[in-house]
């Protein structure tokens, strides 16, 4: 039932308080009723402009019949009956000088699909959610804690539609079909949007945006963006949107100059334009314009379901000169670089959302060392959930790069981020900024022949996802996309039909398996609890060793990496204890497209002293090969008991007397209570491991699907 939308004095007061965080449900355009007709109200903050009028589809664009009414706080009203939804507008801003101004609504939830920059009516009621069971798990969930892999994905450009036409777009309920499936057979849990809010230009991939309120129609209407979102969720999927904070657009229909006068950015060019970028800057010390961005912020999640926002370019706004020369910048009150105001801004923002979404993404993309980017509010710190790890991305990338002979006078590279690893929570990225601007793909970037590119890349991978932080990697480089990324062409699928693609993909589904499945893989990201070098200094050979541990102890993972075309016989590693170690990855695997290993599926330990070590495992390390055991901590006491008794079943043919030795010994006797505890422990591991076992098995019947991704989905 539409209900009568106004402006009440109460709104005005909290809109120029900066606190006004449904202020999206008064200004824009909001479907409506007046003295019993139907229509829609329309209104817009506009505090310099001399008047204001509507223009429409729905009048003809005729510039003097609707003028709007002015209110103290500087935002114009007016309700216009028998106007439905879909009709075209804009508002006619006339300045004090006699300037008309054409612009598209700044709060709209609908645009014009470009080359057209008139904002469109809508009604984002018409649609009913089934995502009750996602969104209430999401919000009792330790981000920290949990598995988070993201596909950044640009939805125009992930595929083509075959449909003839110039753009070749998807609908995002074309591609909500496809994507689901995609990702669920890649074992992704999250996705990254590109693009989303509403932006002129498809060079600028979204990063320049011209409606915050609206998802961009080159895909469809606003319901069916929430249909793509409420499938991904009831597919255990969540979604995180780019979010640009930092900066918009110039162009005559938006947020610049916006009533004659510079109301969202700063009229001072020194403090509200980025010279390098050609963009206008955020007024961060303005309250409306602070509630304009933190209002946006809560509209895609209330409205949109969303589950998180990567927020775009965060230190060109912690800093006044970020991008600038001398001259360029006006230092704060202290006479520092620091952005106050966005220090504040930011504060707010990720105080008012976790305070009210505790299971709410917040992600910087920050590329300094500004300190406690996600330290807690109360501790001085900026209260994100994750920034992502730009040094850990630059120094990968660079080692990657590098020729095997010359890897070793850089293998510091490799080693360096854990030493600021508890520093904060970090996303380890691999996106898009990558593998643009004759930066080459992630495949093209590795050196030697073709095999020798996809054994690195396997390889490089695999110490990316052993590595601490949670994961994002960008679409088509899980399946060794050559080209670049251009917004103007679909990924290169055909590639699948190749050996050495197909199994770089089912590598990367295979990893992402083992990440989902084993806590040591994500439990512990932030401390040195979950990660231990066993060798982080064999420069000589370029191999890396490393355990990634669990909290209980019981599922505990070794890496061992090996980044040169030389097979290391013998390779000894030292190990943190007694035990077998069971093989559960080779990036050598010839389904994976490898030229196979010998290493055995389990090895047990030996005692004897390696990489400080009581004890070691040895096998023959192959070229450009990554390799992960899985083992116990015998200390664990679960694991230690359902040790025993395996081993005590074992024994019933020996002699009496090796059975009192064996259960002697203090490590290997259990009282009554205790073997009946390992039992119920036991049953009820085998319980958890079956119903793992029938959750691993949904996945897609590989053997049906063809070469190319098109006929894949």
């Amino acid at each position: 039932m539409v209900k009568k939308v106004f402006i009440s004095e109460a709104d005005e007061y909290l809109f120029g308080n900066g606190t006004h965080y449904e202020i999206y449900e008064k200004l824009g355009a909001h479907p409506s009723v007046e003295n019993g007709k139907n229509g829609m109200f329309f209104a817009v903050w506009a505090p310099n402009a001399a008047s204001v009028h509507v223009i429409g589809s729905f009048n003809g664009w005729n510039e003097e019949v609707h003028k709007m009414e002015r209110l103290k706080s500087g935002i114009w009203q007016l309700f216009i009956p028998g106007v439905g939804v879909g009709e075209l507008y804009k508002y006619l801003i006339t300045t004090p000088s006699g300037e008309k101004l054409y612009k598209a609504d700044p709060y709209a939830n609908f645009a014009e699909l470009r080359p057209g920059t008139a904002s469109r009516t809508t009604d984002l009621s018409a649609f009913t959610w089934s995502d009750d069971k996602w969104t209430s798990e999401i919000s009792k969930k330790d981000l920290n804690k949990q598995p988070i892999a993201i596909y950044e994905c640009h939805i125009g450009s992930w595929m083509k539609h075959p449909d003839g036409t110039e753009d070749g777009f998807y609908t995002y309920r074309q591609f909500a079909d496809r994507i689901v499936e995609y990702l669920k057979e890649m074992n992704y849990n999250y996705i990254e949007l590109m693009g989303i809010a509403e932006h002129p230009f498809d060079g600028s991939w979204g990063y320049q945006v011209t409606g915050y309120y609206a998802p961009t129609s080159r895909y469809g209407e606003p319901v069916d963006f929430m249909y793509l979102v409420n499938l991904l969720h009831e597919n255990n999927i969540g979604v995180i949107l780019d979010w640009v904070p930092a900066h918009f657009c110039p162009d005559a229909h938006g947020l610049a100059r916006f009533d004659g006068q510079c109301i969202y950015e700063d009229p001072d060019p020194r403090k509200g334009e980025h010279p390098d970028w050609g963009t206008k800057i955020f007024n961060l010390e303005k309250n409306e314009v602070k509630n304009f961005l933190i209002a946006n912020a809560l509209y895609w999640i209330r409205k949109f379901h969303i589950d998180g926002i990567r927020v775009d370019a965060v230190a060109s706004m912690l800093y006044l000169d970020y991008g600038k020369k001398d001259g360029q910048w006006v230092p704060n009150k202290y006479g520092g670089n620091e952005n106050l105001a966005a220090i504040e801004f930011f504060k707010h923002l990720n105080s008012v959302i976790h305070g009210t979404y505790p299971g709410f993404m917040t992600v910087a993309e920050e590329s300094t060392a500004w300190p406690k980017i996600t330290g807690k509010l109360d501790d001085g710190g900026l209260g994100f959930s994750f920034k992502w790890n730009m040094g850990w991305m630059h120094d990968f990338c660079e080692y990657m790069k590098l020729d095997p002979y010359f890897r070793k006078g850089a293998h510091n590279m490799m080693t360096f981020a854990m030493s600021y690893n508890e520093a904060e929570n970090y996303i380890l990225p691999l996106s898009h900024d990558e593998v643009v601007h004759l930066k080459c793909s992630m495949l093209e970037k590795m050196p030697g022949y073709e095999t020798d590119k996809f054994a690195n890349l396997r390889a490089g991978y695999t110490f990316m996802f052993g590595h601490a932080g949670k994961k994002l990697l960008f679409m088509g480089q899980e399946f060794g996309q050559k080209r670049e990324w251009s917004e103007k062409r679909e990924l290169d699928w055909g590639l699948l039909a190749e050996p050495l693609h197909r199994g770089m993909k089912d590598y990367v589904a295979e990893l992402l398996k083992l990440y989902n499945k084993y806590p040591a893989l994500h439990e512990i990201d932030n401390n040195w609890g979950g990660f231990e070098w066993i060798n982080a200094d064999d420069s000589d050979r370029s191999t890396f060793s490393f355990v990634r541990k669990a909290s209980d102890g019981k599922d505990n993972l070794l890496f061992v990496i090996n980044f040169t075309p030389m097979e290391w016989k013998g390779f000894k590693v030292g190990v943190p204890f007694a035990g077998t170690y069971t093989h559960l990855l080779d990036s050598a695997d010839p389904r994976f497209g490898g030229m196979g290993t010998g290493v055995p599926d389990k090895i047990k330990a030996e005692q004897g002293l390696c990489d400080y070590k009581d004890y070691s495992i040895t096998f023959d390390l192959p070229p450009y090969a990554a390799e992960v055991f899985l083992f116990q901590d015998p200390s664990n006491k679960d694991t230690m008991v359902r040790s025993q008794r395996k081993e005590r079943t074992l024994r019933t043919s020996k002699s009496e007397k090796a059975e009192e030795s064996a259960d002697s010994d203090p490590k290997a006797s259990t009282s009554k209570a205790v073997k009946k505890t390992a039992k119920k422990k036991t049953a009820t591991k085998k319980s958890v491991d079956k119903k793992a076992s029938k959750h691993e098995s949904i996945s897609l019947n590989k053997s049906q699907k063809s070469n190319t991704v098109k006929n894949l989905i």
